[in-house]
């Protein structure tokens, strides 16, 4: 169980909303639909927590590239909105090149010489899982002090524990009722 919600700072003060992830597929798509929730170009946070397990902020400001921390990366690479957060660009790692040509494929979709549905389909991607995992370095990950100017230090960040902390967040953004009324 997932819960995810969007804090948009306004002149007023932060105004907060629940958000559903289940049509956004990239990180970009998330900083999309974070920069809906806002008409000026002001700092928007996503807060996703995830089973107590991990939680993940991600920062947009205006056209700005989003800025993300994500307190375990390797709980949150296990996790479908997760991956969303976790590019390759934050876990170092070089994007994968879809036009390789090296890689030729028959006109029935598979490789040449590779029988059609084979039985090691599932392995291998068992195995890519498993390999992407152990990619992700298990504890935070990310910008760390993306929200030191809104009033929540660096260090205060790292030790939150995924089961309070957007609510740790919140208080130290002065918008806990916000929050909690969407909740």
């Amino acid at each position: 169980m997932y819960f995810a919600a969007l804090l948009a700072r306004t002149e007023d003060g932060w105004e907060a909303s629940d958000t559903e992830l289940d049509d956004v597929e990239t990180l970009a798509d998330l900083a999309d639909l974070a920069r809906e929730a806002t008409t000026d170009e002001e700092t928007v946070l996503v807060c996703i927590e995830q089973d107590g397990t991990w939680f993940g902020v991600v920062r947009v400001d205006g056209e700005e590239d989003p800025r993300v921390f994500v307190s375990d990366a390797a709980a949150a690479m296990r996790s479908s909105y997760g991956e969303i957060l976790l590019s390759d660009e934050l876990l170092g790692r070089q994007p994968e090149d879809p036009s390789a040509l090296d890689q030729l494929v028959d006109l029935d979709g598979t490789e040449d010489g590779e029988p059609e549905g084979s039985e090691d389909d599932d392995e291998t991607a068992e195995r890519a899982a498993a390999a992407d995992a152990e990619t992700a370095p298990a504890g935070p990950l990310g910008d760390a002090d993306l929200l030191t100017d809104l009033g929540m230090e660096e260090k205060v960040l790292l030790t939150l524990s995924p089961e309070d902390a957007l609510s740790e967040v919140a208080d130290a953004l002065g918008c806990t009722d916000v929050l909690e009324a969407v909740r």
